[in-house]
């Protein structure tokens, strides 16, 4: 298992443990000792997934204190390219975004610390996504900005219509520069 830094501070590419044969593949998610040699949490009260198809967009989310936390997101089946905005007004990289593709078949992953928003684009049709959370959900302290407000140019794929999939809820999201942190 390899955790590797990214452009925003705290966000982790995770790189499991896998294998694959004629059987078919072996994935090791969490390795605890390996992330307590980053400093990470593994302690997740809360593990849940999504499914989406292709063109869909959600995001960008997060919970603010006393309910923030940690998460870490693992592609289980097909791609998305996910993505984290560090939204932590004392950090180095302030506004900035980490992204990546994610990919079912190796179980790539995202570790988002506290503080970063996080959302993805579905790639394939097949696309799920499990997160471990280090906090139970809160929708009082559930938030975030839109997608398309924080400088990351989404592509465009070949799903119908050439358009994204969000939710009303994700469009009313404010707008990056009309949000106040609560983040330090």
């Amino acid at each position: 298992m390899r955790l590797e830094p990214t452009e925003v501070d705290g966000v982790r590419f995770v790189r499991p443990f896998s294998a694959h044969d004629a059987r078919g593949g072996f994935v090791k998610a969490i390795h605890a000792p390996t992330f307590a040699e980053h400093g990470l949490a593994t302690d997740y009260p809360e593990v849940f997934w999504s499914s989406s198809r292709a063109g869909v967009i959600r995001g960008m989310h997060l919970q603010v204190p006393p309910h923030d936390h940690d998460k870490l997101v693992l592609c289980v089946a097909g791609r998305v390219l996910d993505v984290a905005l560090d939204l932590r007004a004392g950090s180095p990289t302030f506004r900035r975004v980490a992204a990546r593709e994610l990919d079912g078949r190796d179980g790539t992953g995202l570790y988002i610390p506290r503080g970063c928003a996080h959302g993805f684009l579905a790639l394939s049709d097949d696309a799920v996504l499990m997160y471990a959370v280090t906090s139970v959900h809160s929708p009082a302290h559930d938030t975030g900005v839109r997608f398309d407000s924080i400088g990351f140019d989404w592509p465009r794929g070949d799903w119908p219509g050439d358009s994204f999939v969000v939710s009303d809820r994700d469009r009313a999201l404010p707008l990056l520069d009309a949000w106040e942190t609560p983040l330090s």
